[in-house]
């Protein structure tokens, strides 16, 4: 339990978790305060330029392997940890491990903290992004951290994320719980998980490496009115592509 704790309180600080006055250090996508000096910003931050294994990368060539499934124990729950945290829209689950939601991944099971948007994609797929994604992140009871992003195209209307665009804050603001709304992040997941698999890292500061992520291979589909209404507040909340550095991705069978 203490480990998963210690997980936690690693992702409200690092995965665009916490209105950004949170931050030890502050930081931005773009500018001065942009993804090309994160590593210079502060002590805690040098990964960002000096690790060997960030996030996000362009999937190429990936390696064939047999992996196992990935088995999503998700369920319906209240909506009670929801902000715009300045950098993105986020749904936090500070009840994890008892609010039941789990990542199995063969015999390890991660307990999912949170999850939040980016657009376009921060993963690329032969060369090319996505019109967005989600990225799922889960705590282990060993202090390891998984992350699985669910790539978003336009087309049919996703009823879950109108749930969330209805209430999502349209600045900064604290956590909110918003009474009456249950969702289940189970229908934020296409139907097939076959998926991509590399080490990474963490996509914002201090890009904390030692992630495991699974991309999923189809992508969910969201309406064009439902990207533009979070492109109106972000538009662009992405970390450049990171080299891959000699790493291999591997693609279930």
């Amino acid at each position: 339990m203490r480990a998963v704790g210690t997980t936690l309180t690693l992702l409200a600080f690092a995965t665009t978790s916490v209105p950004s006055g949170q931050w030890k250090t502050p930081w931005t996508y773009e500018g001065a305060t942009g993804a090309e000096h994160w590593g210079n910003l502060d002590p805690d931050y040098a990964i960002c330029k000096t690790g060997k294994q960030q996030s996000p990368i362009d999937i190429q060539a990936p390696e064939k392997a047999r992996l196992p499934a990935l088995r999503f124990e998700y369920k319906r729950g209240p909506l009670k940890y929801l902000l715009n945290n300045g950098k993105t829209i986020r749904v936090n689950y500070h009840d994890a491990p008892d609010s039941g939601n789990v990542l199995v991944v063969g015999d390890k099971r991660y307990q999912l903290t949170q999850f939040h948007f980016h657009r376009p994609s921060e993963e690329y797929v032969g060369g090319k992004p996505y019109d967005m994604v989600i990225h799922f992140m889960h705590a282990g009871s060993d202090g390891k951290v998984a992350g699985v992003a669910v790539l978003l195209k336009a087309g049919r209307a996703n009823a879950t994320i109108q749930q969330i665009w209805e209430h999502m804050p349209k600045s900064e603001s604290k956590e909110q719980e918003i009474a009456g709304v249950e969702i289940n992040p189970a229908n934020l997941l296409p139907r097939d998980s076959a998926y991509y698999t590399y080490m990474g890292s963490l996509t914002a500061p201090p890009c904390t490496e030692d992630v495991t992520w699974f991309v999923l291979k189809t992508p969910l589909a969201i309406s064009k009115e439902q990207i533009q209404a979070f492109a109106q507040l972000y538009p662009h909340d992405v970390r450049p592509l990171q080299p891959l550095n000699g790493r291999v991705v591997k693609e279930s069978q």
